[in-house]
């Protein structure tokens, strides 16, 4: 996601460097909704918010490419370079992972906590915790990553 907390990438680029593996990195787009699944490809989708157009999934897509190359470069320093791909999909976030990781036959999700706040905690009240659903609803391991702010130093 743009602008989640570094330490779910972190952990993530660490652990495909360490282990010698792929990473596939996610972007779903909640404003969009799947027409059509075809895992050769990023997703087919309809925005729900007619302003909203590819310019603006490109432009968000192209922010998170360079985050993850900078983050892999980094976790694969003196080793052996990480192979990593970028999927974009739409619509209900635990449901598009679930769908990607099951036909892309991938060993394990890696996702962070919801971010500490109110309007956070509302936000999840209402849509549900992505890693929660994943963990109840997968056959795969699932890795939750938590946000590493200490409680005593979080502004909400």
């Amino acid at each position: 996601m743009p602008n989640q907390h570094p330490e779910v990438l972190n952990t993530a680029a660490t652990l495909a460097a360490k282990l010698s593996a792929p990473l596939m990195c996610a972007y779903v787009d909640e404003a969009s909704y799947l027409v059509e699944w075809d895992p050769a490809r990023s997703a087919h989708r309809l925005s729900l918010n007619a302003e909203k157009n590819d310019d603006d999934i490109r432009a968000v897509t192209a922010e998170l490419r360079a985050v993850i190359g900078r983050t892999v470069a980094d976790a694969a320093a003196g080793g052996v370079p990480v192979d990593w791909t970028l999927r974009t999909l739409a619509g209900d976030p635990a449901r598009a992972l679930a769908r990607l990781a099951a036909e892309s036959s991938v060993p394990m999700i890696i996702v962070g906590t919801s971010e500490r706040g109110l309007t956070h905690r509302i936000s999840e009240l209402l849509n549900g915790s992505v890693g929660l659903w994943l963990t109840h609803h997968q056959n795969r391991p699932v890795l939750v990553v938590p946000y590493r702010k200490p409680a005593h130093q979080d502004d909400a």
